[in-house]
């Protein structure tokens, strides 16, 4: 059977653009939290990186290149033994960032010999903290990057993920555990003040990873009770352009059935919602919280508009239960209606 190649569409082309320069982006900022802020400061850190500044320590302090020959190395060895055993999509996934971390590492210690020449000291230098929350925050941000389209750096990743295959151990758990493996080991080479430092690095690394990973992805689910169900549904749909899902729920006090409003608006709009919502009915139950990342129509893929005479009103709910549950509540009989949904 002939492969038929197909023409990628412009968006198609845009988004693969995109994804290049955020991987590219990415690689450059860990790259240069490493290089100008972190090693030139005698600090440690973790990962690849961390195995190439305990060599430097270990052979000769005064070569700053031993550090970028060691990620080179240390990451071609990782990425064929993952190649090897998690396979050629893996492979393909990771080889990017594989050849491209170490490049800048080499690229922007050259900067920071232009600096140094230049300056007669690395950035920070006189100020230990300012380098490490500089260069965690940039590590952080530029891995967050990698992340969140999906990429991978390689290097110290890759024996979480031959582990979490093969042994089902937490990927996460892993990591943290091989990063802090080597930042302890090079007490053998450097003061513990120094180490608890590149243990701080790690953490404010991790974290911001955690917040910029999902930065724009984030949005708000909202959930709506109300007896105005059909008019608000019209109004998200037509006037919000957003979709909408009706949850079959059932009142706790009356037991009566109603249909519960589910959609997904941007940050920007819940004020908006909020405001139309109570426009239509004041007494409505109105509940939105954070959620970490949304796929689908209207978010990662493009949105379509459809026709108005498309639009399906969905049905009442039955009120068969809760009529017969009101025939034996004497409250219910007198008109009182509980205390809410």
């Amino acid at each position: 059977m002939k492969l038929q190649w197909k023409k990628p569409t412009r968006r198609q082309v845009q988004r693969f653009l995109v994804y290049c320069l955020i991987v590219m982006a990415g690689n450059a900022a860990a790259a240069a939290a490493s290089t100008l802020f972190i090693i030139p400061n005698g600090l440690v850190m973790g990962g690849t990186t961390g195995l190439g500044i305990f060599v430097r320590n270990l052979v000769d302090e005064q070569n700053e290149w031993l550090v970028s020959f060691t990620v080179y190395a240390a990451n071609i060895i990782l990425f064929i033994l993952g190649a090897i055993l998690l396979g050629k999509k893996f492979a393909l996934a990771t080889f990017a960032g594989t050849l491209l971390y170490p490049s800048f590492v080499s690229l922007f210690t050259y900067v920071n010999n232009v600096y140094v020449a230049a300056y007669g000291q690395p950035i920070a230098a006189d100020d230990p903290w300012l380098a490490i929350i500089c260069g965690s925050i940039m590590f952080g941000a530029g891995i967050g990057c990698v992340v969140r389209v999906g990429a991978s750096t390689g290097g110290t990743d890759i024996p979480p993920l031959i582990l979490h295959k093969f042994f089902n151990i937490p990927v996460a758990v892993t990591l943290w555990a091989l990063d802090l493996t080597i930042v302890l080991i090079q007490l053998i080479v450097v003061p513990l003040d120094t180490v608890l430092y590149g243990v701080v690095i790690t953490i404010f690394a991790s974290v911001v990873v955690d917040l910029v990973s999902p930065i724009g992805l984030r949005k708000r689910q909202v959930q709506i009770v109300s007896a105005q169900w059909r008019e608000i549904r019209a109004m998200i749909l037509n006037e919000l352009h957003r979709g909408v899902t009706l949850l079959h729920a059932r009142t706790g006090f009356l037991q009566k059935e109603r249909y519960v409003i589910m959609t997904v608006v941007s940050n920007r709009e819940v004020v908006r919602l909020r405001n139309a919502v109570q426009a239509i009915d004041p007494e409505a139950f109105f509940t939105v919280s954070v959620v970490s990342e949304v796929r689908g129509r209207g978010f990662s893929s493009e949105k379509i508009l459809l026709p108005l005479s498309e639009e399906r009103d969905a049905e009442e709910p039955s009120d068969a239960y809760a009529e017969s549950a009101a025939a034996k509540d004497p409250v219910a009989q007198n008109g009182t209606d509980g205390k809410g949904v």
